[in-house]
């Protein structure tokens, strides 16, 4: 009997991230079993946990509003190889999870997957039609790693 051939996975460099340490934080496999999930080109990803100060400036710097949000990202380049960075503001995700019911492991997959998204150049925030078919994609790629639809 022959071992079952398993798909090539593309090349993926991912860098994890926890400056303000690992507590509550997912681990590094995790992370990189939601942005493989997401991405199907070769990438090269930074995920950064934060607390809710560079969380803040970030924010404030980047997108000219003065709070933390759930995740920041920063794309860099796109077409053949995917490279751009993800910021997760830790606190935030454990606050929203908390408020909408959900594990923070739910949440933070769900936050990773929309940011990849975002890296490969889907935006919710440039009309409706866009928005639904990101979202639509959020939930495929959650179904697919078990996780419960996150607009539910």
């Amino acid at each position: 009997m022959t071992p079952r051939a398993r798909p090539r996975l593309p090349d993926l460099r991912l860098s994890v991230q926890y400056p303000g340490g690992r507590d509550g934080a997912p681990t590094r496999p995790q992370v990189r079993r939601w942005v493989r999930a997401t991405c199907g080109i070769p990438a090269e990803v930074t995920v950064r946990f934060v607390d809710a100060i560079e969380g803040q400036a970030l924010n404030r710097d980047y997108r000219g509003k003065d709070y933390a949000t759930n995740v920041l990202s920063f794309p860099y380049e796109s077409g053949t190889t995917l490279s751009g960075d993800l910021v997760l503001c830790l606190p935030v995700l454990e606050r929203e999870a908390q408020e909408q019911g959900k594990s923070l492991e739910a949440h933070c997959a769900h936050l990773i997957v929309h940011g990849m998204l975002h890296l490969q150049g889907y935006d919710h925030e440039t009309g409706r039609a866009e928005a639904k078919r990101m979202e639509a994609l959020e939930r495929e790629i959650l179904a697919d790693l078990g996780y419960p639809d996150p607009y539910a």
